[in-house]
């Protein structure tokens, strides 16, 4: 009996309490390593391996990475989403809105310095288009100076 990429996953999602890494990493759209690596930084438990056996995931590993990837998009580092994750009972909400309130400030200010940059580099290529002939291009210029 030939099966189809679909049947394959219909087998996997039947599965969600009993996932190895390989399942696991295509449930929550991410790489092997990247698994390891959460498991190392403690963000992932690894599940106790069974005499000669293989780790099984659940559906909590799935949603925990799927947090992580989420928090990480929001610019959280992965010392922050360990935080956070420690406080993801829900009882700690003023906890972990402390530590959004400190990455939006931080987001701000990135943002500030990235505005400053596009001004400056808005400034060199306007200069960069007027210039003509044997002249020094403002932009190598600029960063000759500096």
């Amino acid at each position: 009996m030939v099966r189809s990429q679909q049947d394959f996953e219909e087998v996997e999602n039947m599965h969600h309490q009993d996932m190895t890494i390989g399942m696991l990493a295509r449930q929550a759209g991410v790489n092997l390593e990247t698994i390891r690596y959460y498991q190392r930084r403690g963000l992932l438990t690894a599940p106790a391996k069974p005499l000669g056996g293989i780790r099984r995931y659940t559906d909590i590993d799935v949603t925990r990475i799927k947090f992580i990837k989420r928090a990480q998009h929001l610019g959280f580092t992965l010392e922050e989403v360990g935080a956070l994750l420690k406080l993801e009972d829900g009882a700690h909400c003023t906890e972990a809105r402390s530590i959004a309130v400190e990455k939006l400030a931080d987001v701000k200010k990135r943002l500030e310095g990235l505005r400053g940059i596009e001004q400056t580099l808005q400034t060199l290529v306007t200069e960069c288009a007027t210039q003509k002939g044997n002249v020094c291009c403002p932009l190598i210029a600029s960063l000759l100076e500096n």
